[in-house]
């Protein structure tokens, strides 16, 4: 997404103090594979697609409360990655890609999660890139919101064929 920097005041560009700096290092970027130079957003996805992967079958449920809690310490820490880099939505944060992606596959029923987690990933980072409606508009929310809640739509786009596809093909 590319805003003009020069609309937001200094006070949300304000400075962190070293805690919520090294939170957002850490977690806003998928610890650290939203660093990647290149498609951060795509790597910053990789450590939920292989959490996933490895996870028993039949205990998948517990996805969407948990992109739940990571969707509301995401919106603080994507914020927060706004000031400590003085610009809107900067491209290593990726904490909100986790929670897009954990909703995509979110009561995907299966009988091999590794299938799930890799066509979940695909469908997922179409969507994210794509931005059908109402995502694209949803990135301009203030801070965090923005970053944050257009993910939440490609995650529930991508979730529903998912459904269809498990369900009625592959299931």
């Amino acid at each position: 997404m590319t805003h003009d920097t020069n609309a937001h005041s200094q006070a949300e560009f304000a400075p962190l103090n070293p805690v919520q700096a090294w939170l957002t290092r850490i977690f806003a970027t998928s610890f650290g594979f939203g660093y990647s130079p290149f498609a951060p957003g795509t790597a910053g996805t990789l450590p939920a697609l292989v959490l996933f992967a490895l996870w028993p079958v039949g205990t998948e449920w517990w996805f969407l409360p948990a992109a739940v809690v990571i969707f509301f310490a995401g919106v603080p820490l994507a914020s927060w990655a706004e000031r400590l880099w003085k610009r809107t939505d900067p491209g290593h944060v990726s904490i909100d890609e986790i929670v897009g992606y954990m909703v995509t596959i979110a009561f995907v029923p299966t009988t091999n999660p590794a299938l799930v987690a890799v066509i979940g990933f695909f469908t997922f980072r179409f969507f994210d890139i794509v931005k059908p409606p109402p995502a694209r508009k949803l990135e301009y929310l203030p801070g965090g919101w923005g970053i944050m809640v257009d993910d939440i739509v490609a995650g529930i786009y991508g979730n529903i064929l998912l459904q269809i596809t498990f369900r009625v093909f592959l299931y």
